[in-house]
């Protein structure tokens, strides 16, 4: 089992942007993708964006594709996502994620087993 913890949330005005951090421990990190999803009230958890174990591939969300950027440090366990360009319908609480198994990627919630507690993004117009 692995433990994440994001951060980087806030508010922040249209146009703007926010980078979120995850730190990981428990396991071993750089064997693991890693994703991010978010959630908006009423509605479901969706995916953002999904990272290799090794970093050197990436999946969006047409939602996000051309303004969230996901990576990862493996030295740090940590993975990143820096959001540009944000808009209202970006407000949601985003939460972190590692795959279930090692060496694989997906971008269904249902294949990620360790959660963090999330972290709120609001935007405003």
């Amino acid at each position: 089992q692995v433990q994440l913890v994001e951060s980087g949330g806030g508010l922040v005005q249209a146009g703007g942007s926010l980078r979120l951090s995850c730190a990981a421990s428990g396991r071993t990190f750089s064997n693991y993708a890693m994703g991010w999803f978010r959630q908006a009230p009423g509605k479901e958890r969706e995916f953002v964006a999904v990272i290799s174990w090794s970093g050197d591939r990436t999946y969006y969300a047409d939602s996000v594709k051309g303004r969230f950027t996901i990576s990862r440090d493996n030295a740090k366990n940590t993975v990143y996502l820096q959001m540009n360009s944000l808009k209202p319908e970006d407000t949601a609480v985003y939460y972190c994620a590692a795959h279930i198994y090692p060496f694989l990627s997906s971008t269904s919630p249902f294949n990620f087993g360790s959660w963090g507690q999330g972290t709120q993004v609001t935007v405003s117009s």
